[in-house]
């Protein structure tokens, strides 16, 4: 590494050339993941180096790991994972800054707790983030709960925003179990709206503490039964629905936000989409497709929640580094309860 792109002050365990990570050279299941050892990564200069001290896991983790649908292969790697370490949400410590990073501007210093969204590397020792995607870790925000949050939780805050989800908004969260789901059952109470969700019905009651007044059972409830017209905003997560189903659930100038999609191994769910942008829609209503993406003010407003104690981040399970395989298992099952979280290994 360039000595001229690290303070002063780095710590003398970061002189160490090599580090543990979970690595896959093949796109597939959680069986091409190995623990391997590999370089430290260099910063570039409007980097940082982190040590991660908890990753969390996304399905967007299980999608890069399977290179599914084909699509996302174009700019992700065509025979192989470009980036060959999973993981892209992580809270840790600033152990090293890139040149640029090093000024008083950037606001970040060695020994800094942070969060972020990376472009990726997360199940490893350290991580190369660049300084415009970190925002401070309050202390009030433990590690694991603060790696649980910036893709669910700035995919829903995104999703809301898009649905003009306000005070007294009726809104229905469909999959509200799983890791953007809880998180938009509690913002959605935040701001005031009334929540009705779908989920399994074994997380009714988890779904009902965060703060929709009314569940159903995804199996047990078709969406006919649900009363007509009455929601000005829908938050598909699951994306299984029928779309003329769910467009009959809106309220006249209700929005239908499609936050996944079922779809092919080749394109996803962009036939679903197209399906969805040349449907009809009577009166005002509108439906929209997310594409999320990393905003660290968002993220700043997550933990700003988090930390007051008006958002709490649902982790199924906590896992050891040496876990990192099972956790992968898990998440690419797609039937997690909220979060997975990877602890960092000790120093």
């Amino acid at each position: 590494m360039n000595a001229s792109e690290l303070p002063v002050a780095a710590p003398t365990y970061f002189a160490e050339s090599t580090m543990q990570a979970w690595v896959q050279h093949r796109y597939g299941g959680a069986e091409e993941v190995a623990l391997k050892t590999i370089a430290v990564p260099k910063p570039k200069s409007d980097e940082v180096i982190v040590r991660a001290r908890a990753t969390g896991l996304n399905a967007a983790d299980a999608r890069l790991m399977r290179g599914t649908p084909a699509l996302l292969r174009l700019g992700f790697g065509i025979t192989r994972p470009k980036q060959p370490v999973r993981g892209i949400d992580i809270a840790g410590t600033i152990v090293a800054l890139g040149s640029k990073a090093s000024e008083s501007s950037s606001g970040f210093n060695v020994g800094d707790e942070v969060v972020a969204e990376t472009p990726g590397g997360g199940l490893a020792l350290f991580v190369a983030v660049p300084v415009r995607r970190l925002v401070h870790r309050p202390e009030a925000v433990s590690v694991d709960h603060a790696a649980a949050l910036p893709i669910a939780g700035g995919t829903a805050v995104q999703a809301l925003e898009l649905a003009r989800v306000g005070s007294g908004s009726r809104v229905l969260v469909i999959g509200a179990s799983g890791g953007v789901g809880t998180y938009a059952v509690q913002l959605a109470r935040i701001v005031g709206a009334e929540v009705s969700a779908l989920c399994g019905e074994r997380s009714r009651v988890l779904v009902e503490e965060l703060g929709a007044i009314r569940t159903h059972d995804y199996r047990q409830t078709s969406l006919a039964e649900l009363p007509q017209s009455s929601f000005d905003a829908i938050i598909d997560i699951a994306g299984t629905a029928p779309l003329p189903e769910l467009r009959g659930l809106l309220a006249p100038g209700g929005t239908l936000v499609m936050v996944a999609g079922e779809g092919g191994s080749v394109l996803g769910p962009i036939p679903r989409i197209l399906r969805a942008v040349t449907m009809r829609k009577p009166e005002g209503r509108r439906i929209r497709p997310l594409a999320a993406v990393a905003k660290p003010e968002i993220l700043e407003r997550l933990l700003a929640f988090a930390a007051e104690g008006q958002l709490r981040p649902v982790i199924e399970h906590t896992y050891s580094f040496t876990e990192g395989r099972d956790a992968l298992t898990r998440i690419d099952s797609g039937r997690t309860v909220g979060k997975l979280v990877v602890r960092g290994l000790p120093l």
